[in-house]
């Protein structure tokens, strides 16, 4: 059954490789990949409506893709390959440490490059942390 966007206050997207598989198939075709068609539209319309975004580890290649006329700043971590996707297909990269945050306040997008980067658990959680807290934050 499809989500309204209306019964939604925030998106937080998870990464790993589902994010880059099974939302997308960025795993597979990289800067030709495609969206889930409903992935897609929630994502789409969650901006529209100027509602915050957030998305984990390899997730913003896919939010870049589904958002690319938007031009989207984002983060993944420091891994120039997907860095490099990222700015081919409409986005801005900026690098970040894993208990960093990207906050794109334009597009209230937030990103954080959790397990592209992790050593561990303790280290991934403290970006998680700070970007579910600014997702909270952004929602009007």
């Amino acid at each position: 059954m499809a989500k309204k966007v209306s019964e939604l206050d925030a998106l937080i997207i998870p990464g790993g490789f589902g994010a880059a598989k099974n939302l997308s198939d960025f795993a597979v075709k990289g800067t030709n990949a495609t969206i889930n068609s409903e992935v897609q539209r929630i994502i789409q319309e969650m901006i529209s409506g100027d509602k915050p975004v957030g998305a984990l580890c390899i997730a913003p290649a896919a939010l870049t893709k589904a958002l690319s006329d938007r031009n989207p700043e984002v983060t993944i971590g420091n891994d120039q390959a997907t860095a490099n996707a990222i700015e081919s297909m409409g986005g801005k990269h900026k690098v970040c440490t894993v208990d960093m945050i990207c906050v794109d306040q334009k597009n209230k997008i937030v990103t954080t490059p959790a397990y592209m980067l992790g050593p561990g658990i303790k280290d991934v959680a403290s970006g998680i942390e700070l970007l579910v807290e600014k997702v909270v934050e952004l929602v009007d």
